[in-house]
């Protein structure tokens, strides 16, 4: 047992002492002075020769233009007038900045009412029709002649006819509602039974328009009879239905 640790222990410090020795490296790299040092000194040696780190030579420096810059519009009066007088030289023809407005060749035209008024390209006259100069080698007297006696043999009379007969066609709302002066709700005729209202709604839900309902009441026996419930108020208006705009029409 003693000689296995004594193994053990000297194959230990045989592979400590195969293990390379480890730098003291507290301060970090490039901390201890030599960093900065080896800059400066390719600084300077970059200054001396004129040349950048890639091997280009330094650009010189720029020059400053001695022409002297446009004047800064700060919104006092004087900027303003400079700049409204740039402004209207370059949109005036020929003037300094707009030179492009003279190179056409074309006097430009401007605004004056002494100018002389655009000539008229088409002018409509009358119409040749009323035109006896254009139409007098189209049209003589005697075609004129023709045409109307073709216009006359294509004329025809009507003779009236006697109105037909609608006493077999059923009610007439319209006769009715004339014939009938009383107001919308005077009761005219009685009205007996139960549930008048709501068979006043089934009945009157089955037409689209009060027309049709008051034509329908008076085909079933109104005014005088109301077996439908259409007219529980008894005035011979059924769903609604109202006489006036027909009287209306006719009373003007």
């Amino acid at each position: 047992m003693i000689t296995r640790v004594s193994i053990v222990a000297v194959l230990g410090f045989a592979l400590a002492a195969c293990q390379p020795a480890i730098p003291d490296s507290g301060r970090g790299v490039g901390f201890d002075g030599t960093f900065e040092a080896q800059q400066a000194e390719r600084d300077r040696a970059l200054a001396a020769s004129g040349a950048f780190a890639g091997g280009t030579a330094m650009p010189a420096p720029p020059q400053v233009a001695s022409a002297s810059l446009e004047p800064v519009n700060d919104g006092s009066p004087a900027a303003v007038a400079a700049e409204t007088s740039r402004i209207l030289d370059a949109t005036r023809p020929g003037g300094v900045g707009n030179e492009a407005a003279t190179n056409s060749g074309v006097e430009p035209l401007n605004a004056s009412p002494s100018n002389p008024p655009p000539p008229v390209l088409t002018a409509t006259g009358i119409s040749r029709e009323n035109n006896f100069d254009a139409v007098a080698g189209q049209r003589t007297i005697e075609s004129d002649a023709a045409r109307i006696a073709a216009n006359r043999a294509q004329y025809r009379v009507v003779a009236p006819e006697a109105l037909p007969d609608r006493s077999s066609a059923g009610p007439n709302i319209v006769a009715y509602a004339l014939q009938n002066k009383h107001a919308v709700g005077t009761p005219i005729y009685t009205r007996r039974g139960f549930n008048k209202d709501r068979k006043y709604a089934r009945a009157c839900a089955q037409y689209s328009h009060p027309d049709q309902a008051q034509l329908a009441f008076l085909s079933n026996g109104g005014p005088a009879k109301d077996r439908a419930g259409m007219d529980p108020d008894g005035d011979g208006y059924a769903c609604d239905w109202d006489p006036r705009p027909y009287r209306r029409g006719v009373e003007g």
